[in-house]
């Protein structure tokens, strides 16, 4: 059910140069054509209260605005604006006759170098993030800021922007978000903002509210040679406006969402180095919260979108309700610790990777650091013994003590982190809840089971297809004659899993715990 010009700009001789196949992208306010060279965005004639899109007018003035604004950040990619023609029922880009459309022409960037794709694979490293904070601490000190812009900074503009969250998803309670995360982020929002109007203030004097990017998350950031960040919003200038703080929360947001906690704190310490805004982590939690529920608002959208397809929704669903989960974790008082407990194979890591990206933990892995520190790659086997090798009881009392470094310095810093390790001893499970204690973090046990003929299968099955672990169905009865049952947290801070359930169900019984 596509309008009749995006299915003549399916079609290769619609364009001035050779296109080869064109693959048709959607979002909630544009159709995006993408070429074998080139990109063409076209604007839907949408209303959407936030946005105006309904006249060719409007739609024209929006696509030269976006060229001049993508300018900054990404110069070389946009290319300009085109008209796109209809002469004797033939639809052209740039063609003769009437002026039916426009479009932003983009050269078309690299795929396979988007962070988004390269977070996927995991070939994300400290030293990009560093260069993509670099260069957004020099972008954010020279981007305009003036009374006009600042005045975005003041309270009535921050509640503004949150209220009008709020009023357009409370059609979608008990769709994407529950009624308590609803009442509780709109709870922690407004308190946040009645008690820190000093700090709101201080930042405008400070100059920190900027012309600003305003939809900051990896998928629009290529590591080109010059780190190209496009897509910015041209739309309406009161999100690109906006405290630098809440600029860096969008991508440290979309960075936790995708399981890496880790870089996102490399981002913002980067960040703060770079352009000496400490102050800037006071607002950091805040912030998150509000561009994880903007994210959550705008996949809520979609359901509405009647050229967005049914099983594209259906994920929509699930994407959404996840931004709204993280949302709701920022809200927390206390940082919070927890640990995966279980025998070889019963999904502990599955489990620790789904929830670190629903709750912006970081993951601290006994596997990654065993290896690590024997000096072995990670991609190596060591099929040993259970208490041989790598796997002796020396190391692995250096594996929990290096885990348990690590989480000391993370809830230090306010942050919220998972051990994914088996666990099997009872004094490893009381260390790890003394150093919460110690922190002043909460404490949760999520402990994997599952029947032992799939444990079987899915470790034959694993070692085939590669993974970190070395376990195998030998070690599986070495751990069980071991295993001291769990009685370090009462039964409302610890879960027990089924892990052959599906994953998002049990996902949910989690957080139904926690919250």
């Amino acid at each position: 059910m596509l309008p009749e010009l995006v299915k003549a700009l399916l079609e290769p001789e619609a364009y001035p140069e050779a296109t080869g196949r064109i693959e048709l992208m959607q979002t909630q306010m544009s159709f995006v054509f993408l070429a074998k060279e080139f990109v063409y965005k076209v604007k839907k004639a949408v209303d959407l209260g936030f946005l105006d899109y309904t006249s060719l007018e409007k739609r024209r003035f929006f696509c030269q605005k976006e060229v001049e604004l993508n300018r900054r950040l990404c110069p070389d990619a946009y290319l300009g604006v085109v008209p796109i023609t209809k002469d004797n029922g033939e639809i052209r880009v740039g063609g003769r006759g009437e002026t039916v459309e426009y479009a932003v022409k983009m050269r078309r960037l690299p795929q396979e170098k988007m962070m988004n794709v390269l977070l996927a694979d995991n070939r994300v490293s400290v030293e990009m993030i560093t260069g993509v904070a670099q260069k957004l601490a020099a972008f954010h000190k020279k981007a305009e800021t003036n009374a006009e812009i600042s005045a975005f900074g003041e309270i009535k503009a921050i509640t503004r922007n949150t209220d009008e969250n709020f009023d357009q998803t409370e059609k979608y309670i008990g769709r994407t978000i529950s009624k308590g995360s609803y009442r509780r982020i709109r709870e922690y929002t407004d308190g946040f903002v009645g008690k820190n109007a000093p700090l709101f203030n201080r930042r405008i004097k400070e100059g920190r509210i900027r012309d600003c990017h305003g939809d900051l998350h990896a998928a629009h950031i290529c590591f080109t040679d010059n780190i190209c960040i496009y897509d910015c919003i041209e739309f309406n200038d009161r999100f690109r406006y906006c405290d630098i703080a809440s600029e860096m929360a969008f991508l440290a947001m979309d960075l936790d969402h995708y399981g890496r906690a880790d870089l996102s704190r490399s981002l913002v310490k980067a960040y703060v180095a770079d352009s000496g805004d400490e102050e800037l982590l006071e607002l950091l939690g805040f912030y998150k919260c509000y561009r994880a529920y903007v994210r959550g608002k705008v996949e809520s959208f979609k359901l509405d979108d009647p050229y967005i397809a049914d099983d594209e929704k259906k994920q929509t669903l699930e994407v959404a309700a996840s931004y709204f989960d993280l949302a709701r974790a920022y809200t927390r008082a206390k940082p919070m610790l927890f640990i995966t407990v279980g025998l070889v194979g019963t999904g502990k890591s599955t489990m620790a990777q789904a929830l670190a990206k629903r709750l912006g933990l970081a993951v601290i892995a006994s596997d990654i650091t065993r290896k690590e520190l024997a000096g072995v790659p990670l991609n190596e086997h060591r099929f040993e013994g259970f208490t041989g090798g790598i796997y002796s009881t020396e190391l692995s009392r250096k594996t929990y003590d290096k885990m348990f470094s690590g989480v000391g310095d993370i809830l230090g810093e306010g942050g919220s982190v998972i051990l994914d390790a088996s666990f099997i001893k009872a004094e490893e499970r009381l260390k790890a809840k003394e150093l919460a204690e110690e922190a002043g973090a909460g404490f949760f046990i999520i402990e994997c089971r599952l029947d032992e003929e799939k444990i079987k299968e899915r470790l034959a099955r694993r070692l085939k297809q590669g993974s970190v672990s070395d376990g195998r169905w030998e070690i599986y009865g070495s751990q069980k004659e071991v295993f001291n049952p769990v009685k370090e947290a009462s039964p409302p801070k610890h879960a027990i899993i089924d892990t052959s359930k599906p994953l998002a169900e049990n996902i949910r019984q989690i957080l139904d715990k926690v919250y």
